[in-house]
This record gives structure tokens, C-alpha cells and sequence, in this order.
């Protein structure tokens, strides 16, 4: 959803953000124009908040989402923004990002097997809540290259609510150059630059290109913006390059759809791998550490970058019964991927599995 602000600020619009979860630090998810909330007025609207959820008779029953969403929405307010993306915390029916009734546009991504204790356990029950966001004659984007079933879903779930739904005709894209530090393509006669490896980034970029489409009349967004925006788009984790030589490469994907679109920019790359590995126990781990056995040579497991994280002995385990090579890590996560990079300098270093794992590694970067 990041990458969406880039058009609207490139258009000259105060654009505010809120996605989570955070990627470096818990400010990151309200910007505005690309900004973290700063810690005095994030302190100042929290207490603002607390104050109006203690007179509240259900004051205990809030989320931390739904905190700090309304931390978010005053901060918008006060600074008067002109457009803000609202990303959902956890599916879409029923998620609390849905107190906009009228959004300008509605926008799917990439519908996987994930969080399936609460949305579903199949990709059709997964689509129907994420559908949950439609509204009456808003216009909605999907993302193309979606399971049938998946669109078959938010198909109907347009049609009934009088919804434009869009597709886009990935079929019609061309990408004429590729590796991990972006790509170009060619879509509908235009020519983009992609500063985000991996061809899901391609088809994201697509859907970011839709949607401004859709909203470029009533925003003032031109065909020259939606071009500049998708080149200038970078994300924090999102196969990040940390060091050029050895290559290492940072990612926080964390599901099966993220880790297989991983697993292609590895493919791509067609180097030894070696990877630092931490993953949450409530994801679908076996079938996302399977997208990446067949291109990493080694696994070394760590924990401690979150309370939900699996422990470092009990991931090894299951890495190697899925056949893959893995072991715990014995070291800090930082003092090993340095190691690796001295006794792997020809290689790939790859850290991947967890957005919390990704904000310890980029943080312990900063600090150093």
C-alpha cells in the first residue's frame, strides 16, 4: 500500500498512509508525504485516545489495531490531508479499517492461504472476507495472475454492490529487463522503471497503475505521476539489497505467496544461497519454507525477534523434515549474518521470514 502514495504525492497531494504491521519501528505505519508520525505528536494523539477510550464501558475490548487506526485518523485530520490509503489489518469484512463507507476506490492484492485460523481455510471463504471492502458503486482494483475461485468471489461481490471492478491485463505486459535491483516493462504502449525486484512486483505495479487510473480525474493524477511514482515506490524488506558484495538481501515475507515470490527472485539470481531464517508459529510455515528448499543451500534458524516467534530449534526441525538443509543459529542474528558474508563472499546471503525479523536486522543496521 506504500507504493500506491507515491502517484498521489507525485500529483502534489498531502497523501497520509497507515498499513501495518510496522516495518522498522511502530511510527512507520502513519506517515504522511512518506513521513513516520513523529514521537511527540504520536505521544500527544495517543494520550488524546486513551483518554477517550477510558470512558468507554467496553475500554478493554480495543485491539492495538484499532488503537492506533484512530491514533492515525487524528493525525490525518489535523494536518489536513488530501487523500489518505487505508491498508486493513486482517482480512476486510469485518476488519475496522471499514468505518469508511464511501472510499474513493476499494483495492485487492494477492489472495493466499494465510491467517487461516480466523479468515477461512480455503482461498474462496480468504476472498470473500477480503471482499468485504467493496462498497456500493466504488470501483475496485484486483490484482491480476488470482486464483479462479478468488475471482470469482469479488466478482460477484462487485456486481452485487454496483462495483467497476478491474483487472489488469497482465498479458499485456512486457518486461524487457530484470534482476534484484528492479525492472522495466512495457504496459499498454507506456514505459515503466521498477525500483523493486521480482515480477510480483510487477504485477503490483499494475494494480497501483489501475487504480490511478480509476481516481485520475477526480485527483488530478497524470499518465507523467503514475510513471514517476512507480519508479520512485521502494519498501523497506521487500527483497532490500542490504550489501551489493557478497550479495545480501533482506525480505519480510512471510506467507506462502510471499516467500514462492521470493523463491522467483532467487531463481532469477542463480547463485549459491544461504539463509538466516525466522519464522511467526502462527503462519503457514511448512508451506512457505517449501518455496524456498529447492534455492537455498543452507538454513540457519533464529527466534527472539518477536513474542510469537517459532523457536529457532523447533524451525530447524521442521525445515529439515520437509527436505530441506537447516540448523539453529547459535549467534546474534547480526554477528551471523556477518559471518556469512566472510565465509560466503561468492554467495547469496538471504534473511527472510518475518516482518519483526526484518525490523531487528534493518534497526541493528542503523545502529551500527
Amino acid at each position: 500500500m506504500r507504493s500506491v502514495t507515491s502517484q498521489a504525492r507525485t500529483a502534489g497531494l498531502k497523501t497520509g498512509c497507515f498499513t501495518s504491521p510496522f516495518i522498522l519501528r511502530y511510527n512507520d505505519r502513519i506517515r504522511i508525504d512518506g513521513c513516520d508520525i513523529p514521537d511527540g505528536e504520536l505521544s500527544q494523539i495517543a494520550e488524546k485516545v486513551r483518554k477517550a477510550v477510558d470512558e468507554l464501558p467496553e475500554k478493554d475490548d480495543f485491539s492495538q489495531f484499532e488503537i492506533t487506526q484512530a491514533i492515525a485518523f487524528l493525525y490525518f485530520v489535523k494536518h489536513a490531508c488530501d487523500i489518505v490509503v487505508l491498508e486493513t489489518g486482517l482480512g476486510g469484512l469485518l476488519d475496522c479499517t471499514n468505518v469508511i463507507t464511501s472510499p474513493l476506490l476499494t483495492v485487492i492484492t494477492t489472495i493466499d492461504l494465510d491467517h487461516t485460523a480466523i479468515l477461512g481455510d480455503t482461498v474462496a471463504q480468504i476472498a470473500a472476507q477480503k471482499a468485504g471492502i467493496i462498497k456500493p458503486g466504488v470501483p475496485c482494483v484486483l490484482s491480476a495472475n488470482n486464483p479462479d475461485e478468488a475471482v470469482d468471489v469479488v466478482r460477484a461481490a462487485a456486481q452485487k454492490n454496483g462495483s467497476q471492478l478491474v483487472i489488469p491485463d497482465i498479458t499485456t505486459a512486457v518486461v524487457t529487463h530484470a534482476d534484484h535491483f528492479g525492472s522495466r516493462f512495457e504496459y499498454f504502449g507506456q514505459q515503466y522503471t521498477l525500483s523493486m525486484a521480482g515480477m510480483h512486483q510487477v504485477t503490483n505495479a499494475l494494480t497501483v497503475i489501475e487504480g490511478c487510473k480509476l481516481l485520475a480525474d477526480k485527483l488530478g493524477i497524470s499518465p507523467q505521476n503514475i510513471e514517476y511514482g512507480i519508479e520512485k515506490a521502494v519498501l523497506p524488506a521487500r527483497v532490500e539489497v542490504l550489501c551489493k558484495k557478497p550479495l545480501t538481501i533482506l525480505d519480510g515475507a512471510h506467507n506462502p505467496d510471499g516467500l514462492g515470490a521470493l523463491a522467483k527472485v532467487l531463481e532469477s539470481c542463480k547463485m549459491r544461497c544461504c539463509a538466516i531464517i525466522g519464522m511467526c508459529r502462527d503462519k503457514n510455515i511448512d508451506s512457505a519454507v517449501s518455496k524456498l528448499i529447492p534455492f537455498v543451500e543452507e538454513f540457519y534458524t533464529v527466534d527472539g525477534f518477536s513474542d510469537r516467534a517459532l523457536e529457532k530449534g523447533e524451525l530447524a526441525h521442521r525445515i529439515n523434515s520437509l527436505g530441506g538443509k537447516a540448523q539453529p543459529c547459535g549467534l546474534l542474528i547480526n554477528v551471523q549474518i556477518k559471518a556469512l558474508q566472510k565465509t560466503h563472499p561468492n554467495d547469496l546471503i538471504l534473511i527472510c521470514g518475518s516482518l519483526y525479523l526484518a525490523a531487528e536486522v534493518n534497526n541493528a543496521n542503523k545502529k551500527s
